[in-house]
């Protein structure tokens, strides 16, 4: 049966029902590398080529996008939970001992299975978030890696479904 839910901590407790991929979002702060860690990111478009993330206001990730006018989304497989707990924490240089890849105007993580290079095509307002929508620069992938998930507050794998 379900409840009829009207609080924050209930629409929280609901969404976190949803599983969802575990991605970091990065970008630079003038030469300083930043980066967190991020499961509000979604595909938008085929033409053109873009997909959004949202960003809590608050955060100085936030503020760097917009700076910056670049991201990546670089998504994480199976196995990654110490590096998406390490982006998701409060700490001044969370690149420590994290490598990076190629030469794309922002840091892309060479543990991701994926990694999308956006410019950002737009800024919008989304309650307590901005929704950046980015135009696709450079996307790759890694073939037959799975996902790391996250769902009820924890980190999980999907299923082989053989």
């Amino acid at each position: 049966m379900m409840e009829t839910l009207d609080t924050t901590a209930d629409f929280r407790a609901t969404m976190s029902r949803l599983a969802t991929g575990v991605s970091v979002i990065t970008t630079f702060s003038g030469s300083n590398p930043i980066g967190m860690t991020a499961s509000a990111v979604s595909a938008l478009s085929l033409d053109p080529l873009q997909l959004i993330v949202c960003i809590a206001n608050h955060l100085y990730t936030r503020t760097a996008i917009a700076e910056h006018g670049r991201f990546a989304v670089n998504v994480l497989g199976e196995g990654g939970e110490a590096l998406a707990r390490n982006f998701a924490a409060s700490k001044p240089d969370k690149f420590a001992g994290v490598e990076t890849v190629g030469d794309h105007g922002v840091p892309v993580l060479r543990d991701a299975i994926a990694a999308v290079v956006c410019d950002v095509a737009e800024a919008l307002p989304g309650g307590d978030h901005t929704i950046f929508v980015g135009d696709v620069r450079h996307c790759v992938h890694q073939a037959n890696c799975r996902p790391l998930v996250y769902f009820a507050g924890g980190f999980g794998a999907l299923r082989d479904p053989r």
